[in-house]
């Protein structure tokens, strides 16, 4: 069973949950020490290609799987053949695998690597060494990995971690700094930001500058400012959404600040399947408003075939203020390929 991501963990100062965080605390010391002594006793491997690593700080959604597609596009533009590769997590195949967008389905390959084979070449694999070799075997000169930033086995040529910029109504993006399952962070944030080489802060629309007291503490790295921007606007009329990702909520925002009708939103866990039940009762609910049903890019890529004529997403992309910065670091990656 899935769960959904506690709203909780991100709220800064009074956060409720008391009772949860003093009982996961000391769970969430040994996950730290099991993460700091795999990263400290593995000897990352260079899998012949350059990696560039798109990762996180924390658990749940922050906008990296659109950095990977928008690295990946900028990338191929360039004429360089850069592939994709991510764990493929919930999808039951191990890889290494070169997803196909004709004939795998979410179920086997993961929604997220389904969506990005759309675009180009893209794998899974769950020993990501595996995956990028595959990659360089199959023609890659590049490979960009979808998370992995606590993953020590592959060498990378570039860490960038993608933070949710947000930072309103005490949500803060690492919460109190409690690390999982007490709170979001994968680890303490000083470890993880000492192998990142920068830092991608994804602002929502209507915030027009980060805060400086975020981005204080990321140390003097590199900040690079993104923003989700749809890729146009929501269908007309009366709409039922729903979204299964890592933070929901900002779903339901977004539409809204977009002139969405919005008469219903449905929260779902990060990567849950839809069956026929849910289904079936989202578009009762729908019908009770006179209204379609509409999804993200990523959950329609979860829907069965049946249901995708039914059911409109909504398609996003990860749009950098400042190309050329962004242009800069890859380019240093790039240049080791020629």
């Amino acid at each position: 069973m899935k769960l959904a991501t506690p709203r909780w963990w991100y709220v800064r100062d009074g956060a409720p949950g008391v009772v949860a965080r003093m009982l996961l605390t000391p769970v969430s010391w040994i996950w730290a020490t099991v993460t700091a002594r795999r990263i400290a006793t593995t000897v990352p491997v260079d899998p012949g290609v350059p990696v560039i690593c798109v990762g996180n700080f924390t658990a749940g959604g922050v906008g990296k799987t659109p950095v990977v597609r928008e690295l990946l596009s900028i990338l191929r533009t360039q004429g360089i053949a850069a592939h994709g590769l991510s764990r493929g997590y919930g999808g039951r195949e191990a890889g290494p695998l070169k997803v196909d967008p004709v004939r795998h389905a979410a179920a086997e390959v993961g929604d997220e690597p389904l969506m990005l084979a759309q675009d180009g070449a893209f794998w899974i694999a769950r020993d990501r060494l595996a995956g990028a070799r595959a990659a360089a075997a199959d023609g890659a000169a590049m490979v960009v990995m979808d998370d992995g930033h606590q993953n020590p086995s592959v060498k990378k040529a570039l860490s960038l971690v993608v933070v949710d910029g947000e930072t309103r109504n005490n949500e803060w993006p690492f919460g109190d700094g409690a690390v999982f399952p007490a709170g979001p962070m994968r680890e303490p944030l000083k470890a993880s930001l000492a192998r990142t080489d920068a830092v991608i802060l994804m602002l929502p629309a209507d915030l027009d500058a980060p805060d400086p007291d975020l981005v204080a503490l990321f140390a003097g790295k590199p900040v690079l400012v993104a923003r989700l921007e749809p890729a146009g606007p929501p269908p007309t009329g009366p709409q039922v959404a729903f979204a299964g990702i890592g933070k929901p909520w900002k779903v339901e925002r977004s539409l809204i600040a977009a002139g969405c009708a919005l008469k219903d939103f449905a929260p779902f866990p990060d990567h849950g399947a839809y069956d026929e039940a849910t289904l079936r009762a989202l578009e009762r609910r729908a019908e009770d408003f006179g209204a379609g049903l509409l999804t993200t890019e990523k959950d329609w890529a979860r829907l069965p075939t049946a249901w995708r004529a039914k059911i409109a997403y909504w398609p996003v992309r990860a749009r950098f203020e400042d190309e050329a910065a962004l242009k800069v670091l890859l380019g240093g990656v790039a240049s080791g390929t020629d």
